[in-house]
Formats: C-alpha cells, sequence, structure tokens
C-alpha cells in the first residue's frame, strides 16, 4: 500500500466550494491522501467529483459530524494531519425556516471535530493544523461605505451567520485554551461551476434558460462581493499551508455588485448565448417581499492575505461570471439531474452496487 506523507481530511467534500477544493488537492498534491467526508444532504453531490473519484489518493466517507460516535471512529481509525473544515448548512432562507439544522451541524459537528482532533493529536501540534471555513456574513451588513476586515466585530443578524459565528469562536476558544493549530478564513459570495441552483447565479442562469421568473428580493439593492470559487479554493490551499496559527484571513473578489445589477448582466449575457433578443430575458425579472433580516451590503478586505501570503482573484467578474454561464449550459444534465433530485441516488449507483 502506497505510503503518503500526509492525510487530508476534508469536511463538505461534496458540496459546491467543497468539491472545488478536494479537486484542486487530489490533483496538486499526489503524496496527499485525500478523505472527503460529507453527510450528502441535497446540497452534498458526488457528480461534482466524477473526475477525480477514481484518484489513487482520493477516499470518500459518507458520515454525518453530528454523530459524535462516527467522527471519533474515523479520526482515531484514519488519523489525519490535517483538517479543511468547510461542511455547513448554508442557505440563509432555510435557516429561517429551519434554524434548528443549523445548530446541530454547524455548531455541534464542529465541536465534535475540535474534540476529535484534540483528542487523536493528543497535544503533539507538530505538523497539524485544523482549518475552519467561515463566511463574511458573521461581521453583519455594512452601510455604503467601509470593509470587513479580519478586526470587524460580529455582527450576525440570520440563523445561519449566528451558528457559523459560534462555530467561529469555538475554533478560537480551542486555540487559545488548548493550544490546538488553528487557523481560520471568512469568505465572500463564491460562485462558479458545480453550485446547488438555490443560489442566485445558477437559480437564475436555470430559469431564464427555462423561462422562469426571476425572484428579486426587494428592490434588488442588496450588494455582495462575488469571488470566483477556484480562486477560493486557492486561497485556501495557501491558508493551510502557510497562513499563521491563530490568525484570521478574509478572501474576497473586491468585486462588489448590487443584487439588481448583476442580475441584469446576466440576463444579457444569458440572452446573448441563447440567442434570444436583447431584454428578452430581463422581463422574466419579478420583484419579491423581501428576506427577513436581510443584509444590506457584505465587501471584504482580504488586504492580509494579498500581502502576507501572495494571493490575488484571477478573473474580472465579467469573465468570470462568462465561464460560469458557459459550464452551465454546456452541462444541462448536470443541472437536470440536481434539479430533478437525480443526483441523490448517485451514491448508491457508485459505491453500493459494485
Amino acid at each position: 500500500m502506497k505510503s503518503y506523507s500526509k492525510t487530508l481530511l476534508i469536511t463538505g467534500g461534496a458540496g459546491f466550494i467543497g468539491s472545488h477544493v478536494v479537486r484542486h488537492f487530489v490533483r496538486l498534491y499526489p503524496d496527499y491522501l485525500i478523505l472527503n467526508l460529507d453527510k450528502l444532504t441535497y446540497a452534498g453531490n458526488l457528480e461534482n467529483l466524477r473526475d477525480i473519484e477514481q484518484a489513487t489518493n482520493y477516499r470518500f466517507l459518507r458520515a454525518d459530524i453530528v454523530d459524535e460516535t462516527e467522527v471519533f471512529r474515523l479520526f482515531r481509525e484514519l488519523r489525519p494531519e490535517g483538517v479543511i473544515h468547510l461542511a455547513a448548512e448554508s442557505h440563509v432562507d432555510r435557516s429561517i425556516s429551519n434554524p434548528n439544522a443549523f445548530i446541530f451541524t454547524n455548531i455541534v459537528g464542529t465541536i465534535n471535530l475540535l474534540n476529535a482532533a484534540r483528542e487523536i493529536w493528543k497535544d503533539d501540534w507538530e505538523g497539524k493544523r485544523f482549518y475552519h471555513i467561515s463566511t463574511d456574513e458573521v461581521y453583519g451588513s455594512l452601510g455604503e461605505e467601509g470593509l470587513f476586515t479580519e478586526r470587524t466585530a460580529y455582527d450576525p443578524r440570520s440563523p445561519y451567520s449566528a451558528s457559523k459565528a459560534s462555530s467561529d469562536h469555538l475554533v478560537r476558544a480551542y486555540h487559545h485554551t488548548f493550544g490546538l493549530p488553528a487557523v481560520l478564513s471568512n469568505c465572500s459570495n463564491n460562485y462558479g461551476p458545480y453550485q446547488f441552483p438555490e443560489k442566485l447565479i445558477p437559480l437564475f442562469i436555470n430559469n431564464i434558460r427555462n423561462n422562469k421568473p426571476l425572484p428579486v428580493y426587494g428592490k434588488g439593492e442588496n450588494v455582495r462581493d462575488w469571488l470566483y470559487v477556484e480562486d477560493h479554493a486557492r486561497a485556501i490551499d495557501l491558508i493551510f499551508h502557510q497562513g499563521r496559527i491563530g490568525e484570521t484571513y478574509n478572501i474576497g473578489g473586491n468585486n462588489e455588485w448590487q443584487n439588481i445589477a448583476l442580475i441584469l448582466k446576466l440576463c444579457a449575457l444569458m440572452d446573448d448565448r441563447l440567442g434570444r433578443k436583447a431584454g428578452d430575458s430581463e422581463k422574466l425579472i419579478t420583484y419579491v417581499k423581501d428576506r427577513a433580516g436581510h443584509d444590506l451590503r457584505y465587501a471584504i478586505d482580504s488586504s492580509k492575505l494579498q500581502r502576507e501570503l501572495g494571493w490575488a482573484p484571477s478573473l474580472q467578474f465579467e469573465e468570470g461570471l462568462a465561464l460560469t454561464v458557459d459550464w452551465y449550459l454546456a452541462n444541462q444534465a448536470w443541472l437536470e439531474g440536481v434539479t430533478s433530485g437525480d443526483y441523490q441516488h448517485y451514491y448508491e449507483r457508485q459505491y453500493l452496487q459494485r
């Protein structure tokens, strides 16, 4: 059996961001054994990883991080030296309708991972690292000016962001109290291939393609900072390997867009790609009641990451958006499988029927 220089556990690796991170590490680090732990909820899709699922340095583990017994069993058996923790309930609307799921996964699941890492590492921190991935939503809402920095006070406004804020505090507490070698990052909105189509960009691409209404909260005035998902994966790689223990790094695209401006840009791009008359897709826009607790503006200052680790976004938004639209239009079978729910049977077909 091949020996590896490091065993790395990535939680939530079948999700949108997680699958890009898994693929990045599997391809770039053939001397690492990459363990992908995912519960496969509605947002976990193993079809996202078809291209690397046969890689010799990749292994999928189906488990729920809320299951303390199973988490400890896996840590004791596999003894990972590194953890990149992405597993989370992350959709704000779902957190409003079912807050409890977010409390269990985002808080209880994180404490289980922290306790398991602490047990198997037994204060031998050399070469170990627990990397917790968070969100800019923990900072609350900005006015028209200013940026979130690593020193911005937390002010979560939804059950989702409150649960992520709690998990962030727990990771820092384990670092300060027990010396656990932890790093954290807080990232702005991601976009790109393989994103579950309840999020704005893939949802609207799919709705435009099928001539369905485009539901816009309020007047579409909310502002978000958008980052191409592969740029996020590169940042995660740098922070995992070179970030300073105990530090937090903000990851942002320096790319603010008002929702309605982004939607109009997307409509124009889809009209072009689908051969429709200019303005056709824009007619699908439907304004709906604003979401409860809807933060007005997020914007990230990622200068610390750029200064210390030399990271910078690789794509301008218009370029990244065009790549994203082209991917979804070229991968309609994937999109239809997700929207129909057929993707949820992939695990049984690929892993249980062999």
